[in-house]
């Protein structure tokens, strides 16, 4: 390239500098494809100018970028890399010029036919990287006379600067990339908040239990974050770098629960078209977190069993037994015991999963947290929605801490999001909260009459929308405005029953 460019005459080195300057000011790659483009055209004198980029793994040669007239009827053409003097100057690393097009065999006719442009001579410089054509920078049409030996010999130098210019591009949107990537990876990944006794403790047992192959039963209300607690056993467990395959057991018809955990052969129902894995093969060397397993028909709870024991399984439709190495998490948030003698979940089931018990402490077990989950949930739904996150004041933490948080994290997570979306001030204050909160923290730190008032009136619209819906408490929570756990914690926290 030193040789090259000690040959050029002054104006040439000038207009090379120029065109540096262009294609560098900027590390948008389509910007950079643009200049390329724009400046091959100018520093040659020539009638049109395009980039194609080397799309190896499809053997293509594709227009990324062209100007002229036509430019737009071209951009995103593709063609067979092995096509046209372009492609030959991407097979063999070597700048080519033709004065006559017409005259050399391998002229793809394609692209002019496509653009109704008629090409009388061009010229192709590979853009090389190392040793690597990365794309192909071309001229066609010089305006004034014909291409010459020291234009090749220009346009040569100038691929050698695009092809760096265009890598770092390329370079700093595929860091870009990563950067969004992990941001989105953040937003997404979810963190144990808080360092109160009770979360310190479970957090202890999580990190005794996690690094064996025991199973693990975690126990809990609604909302607590069993599943966040199952990641965090799998995360610092020595099968991290295997599958975390979570099912919700509560949420799939007896029917679909068994195909989906053990998988299915083609036709062994309607609708089953063809064979399919089931969880546990998917979590093959890993963790599967089975949540709400107290849910399970006995037919499924028998082949979880054989699972625990034998460590193997058949598919639904299937005969070949299929060998299994996964570990087990499973929750709920019911009272096992009492299903075992209610006939509902069977009792030697239930000593394979409570092999490792672990208790999730309820939102109003740990109020210690609630600041910094505040501080979290806040930023975190601030992040999300690209709003920049507000102050929260003390005497709205005063109204979260004094609540009851019958839905516990998950509850307060959805009270953070809404006041974030709903705040149009600096600072989240009680009155952004929603009233079920402020209402009920603010009656049960009244004294008196006030307060008895408070909970009288709260009890009679809990009753009427229970009346209302035919003791429907899904229905009745939607006429409240409140969750189904809020109301069944109103309802139990009232001693409301359907008598009276």
């Amino acid at each position: 390239m030193k040789r090259f460019v000690k040959s050029l005459s002054r104006e040439s080195l000038s207009l090379l500098a120029e065109a540096s300057s262009v294609i560098n000011s900027t590390l948008d790659l389509r910007t950079v494809l643009d200049n390329i483009a724009e400046s091959a055209a100018k520093v040659m004198s020539a009638e049109a100018g395009s980039v194609l980029v080397h799309d190896k793994p499809r053997s293509k040669l594709v227009f990324v970028s062209a100007t002229g007239e036509r430019a737009h009827l071209i951009l995103g053409q593709e063609f067979d890399a092995e096509l046209g003097i372009a492609g030959r100057v991407a097979s063999t690393g070597k700048a080519e010029i033709v004065s006559n097009v017409q005259a050399d065999k391998s002229f793809y006719h394609g692209i002019d036919e496509i653009s109704n442009f008629s090409t009388r001579a061009l010229m192709a410089a590979p853009m090389l990287v190392d040793t690597e054509v990365i794309g192909v920078v071309e001229v066609l049409n010089r305006v004034d006379g014909e291409f010459s030996e020291g234009d090749l010999e220009l346009l040569k130098v100038f691929a050698n600067l695009a092809a760096f210019a265009a890598r770092n591009a390329q370079t700093h949107e595929r860091l870009n990339q990563q950067h969004r990537f992990l941001c989105e990876q953040v937003l997404k990944s979810e963190r144990i908040i808080g360092d109160s006794g009770a979360l310190r403790e479970v957090r202890s047992l999580c990190d005794r239990v996690a690094p064996s192959m025991a199973s693990v039963l975690l126990l809990g209300e609604t909302g607590t974050g069993k599943e966040l607690f199952a990641k965090y056993i799998h995360n610092n467990s020595p099968r991290a770098e295997k599958p975390f395959v979570a099912v919700n057991c509560g949420a799939l018809a007896e029917s679909l629960l068994e195909s989906e955990l053990f998988g299915h052969e083609k036709g062994a129902f309607t609708g089953a078209i063809a064979q399919q894995a089931g969880r546990f093969e998917m979590a093959e060397g890993g963790t599967i977190f089975l949540d709400e397993v107290a849910e399970m028909s006995p037919h499924t709870q028998v082949k979880l069993l054989r699972v625990l024991q034998e460590r193997t399984f058949e598919r639904v439709g299937g005969s070949a037994t299929i060998a299994c190495d996964v570990r087990v998490i499973a929750a709920t948030h019911r009272d096992l015991k009492q299903r075992i003698a209610e006939s509902k979940f069977r009792e030697d089931l239930y000593y394979r999963l409570n092999v490792f018990p672990v208790r999730l402490p309820a939102l109003r077990e740990r109020i210690d947290d609630i600041a910094r989950l505040v501080e979290y949930f806040t930023a975190r739904a601030a992040q999300r929605t690209g709003l920049h996150p507000p102050h929260v004041s003390a005497e709205a933490i005063a109204v979260l801490t004094r609540y009851e948080w019958p839905g516990n994290v998950r509850e307060l997570q959805n009270v953070m999001e809404r006041a974030v979306l709903l705040c149009n001030r600096e600072t989240i204050l009680p009155a952004d909260l929603p009233v079920e909160v402020s209402g009920s923290a603010g009656g049960e730190t009244g004294g008196g009459a006030e307060h008895g008032t408070l909970r009288g009136i709260e009890r009679a619209l809990v009753v009427k929308a229970l009346h209302d819906s035919g003791w429907n408490q899904t229905k009745a929570a939607g006429r409240l405005g409140i969750s189904r756990d809020n109301l069944r914690y109103r309802v139990k926290k009232y001693a409301i029953t359907r008598d009276g």
